[in-house]
């Protein structure tokens, strides 16, 4: 018997009751935390200017020594510069362009006469287009006030920090869901694994907790990689060889992209019990706007969750 999946006449209220927790969650945390990462964000881009003598000096040397800046160079120009644009525009190894971007290094096996005629071309492409309206020293001979730098960075970070908006929010959502369902399990005397702590998931003792382990699956082919899971409960009723209650930790701040999403956590399901067996749990913890075509598609794969608003739900998993 599930804990919700197999209770349909209670999704309605309970979508609706989620909707307004996410929502007041929303309006009163939402705004800071944005805030507190375009604070940080600003600090970054200050850094940036810094290194390249205030927009006038991006040199390949500055850009070998420090890839990961380039995002805030894209957000200094007129007009912004998506990836793909900067690399036409450039005419550049797009190889090089997104490694810097996506791993805040240079690639390896790029030969140096190459990789420094490539890093010229997008200092280049940056000096030429960098926003005077923004950077209002650039057009004259004075340096920079220091408050015409601390200007200039805001706006790049709110241009930074709006591209970025969702994952913002959601990955504090997740941590404010994590602390929620922390709070619950040491309220009723689970403990967490200490920092540091390297115990498998599925070597946890009984009434231990955990948070981001990683999980080893089979694939087709005897290969085996590693999933994700956000928590892994053991039951203080748990006797040797059980394996811990899982969950993944769900947000959603509209309902038109949780149908995209929901494919993951079956493939994530079916990978699961094809290494561990019909037996394993693996869960949702949910906050907002999950729809009732989510509901049915999840608990199809057999997925049970709990919703936020009802965390004591966790309780019927034998937490």
């Amino acid at each position: 018997m599930g804990v919700n999946l197999d209770k349909p006449h209670l999704w309605k209220a309970d979508i609706a009751r989620s909707v307004d927790m996410y929502n007041d969650w929303f309006m009163k945390f939402a705004p800071k935390a944005f805030r507190d990462t375009r604070v940080q964000t600003a600090k970054d881009v200050e850094a940036t200017l810094k290194i390249t003598d205030n927009l006038t000096e991006v040199t390949p040397s500055v850009l070998r020594r420090n890839p990961a800046v380039l995002p805030t160079l894209r957000m200094s120009t007129c007009p912004p510069l998506a990836v793909d644009r900067l690399i036409g525009l450039a005419g550049v190894s797009a190889s090089l362009v997104k490694t810097m971007e996506n791993n805040q290094k240079i690639p390896v096996r790029l030969e140096a006469a190459t990789l420094d005629t490539d890093l010229r071309k997008i200092g280049s492409i940056i000096e030429r287009m960098a926003d005077p309206d923004i950077f209002v020293w650039l057009n004259r001979d004075e340096p920079p006030t220091k408050t015409e730098i601390r200007r200039a960075a805001t706006i790049v970070a709110d241009r930074l920090c709006g591209s970025v908006a969702n994952p913002i929010i959601r990955n504090a959502q997740e941590k404010r869901q994590l602390a929620a369902i922390k709070a619950w399990l040491e309220a009723r005397r689970h403990h967490a694994l200490p920092p540091g702590d390297h115990t498998k998931f599925d070597a946890l003792r009984p009434g231990a907790f955990a948070f981001h382990m990683n999980v080893p699956v089979r694939l087709g082919g005897g290969k085996r990689i590693n999933v994700p899971v956000d928590a892994a409960v053991m039951p203080k009723t748990a006797r040797v060889g059980d394996l811990p209650v899982l969950f993944e930790a769900k947000s959603a701040g509209d309902f038109t992209n949780v149908n995209k999403r929901r494919k993951e956590e079956a493939t994530k399901m079916a990978q699961l019990r094809r290494t561990y067996g019909a037996n394993i749990q693996f869960n949702l913890f949910l906050c907002g706007y999950f729809n009732s075509g989510y509901l049915g598609y999840e608990a199809a794969e057999g997925i049970d969750w709990v919703w936020e608003h009802r965390i004591g739900d966790l309780a019927q998993f034998g937490l």
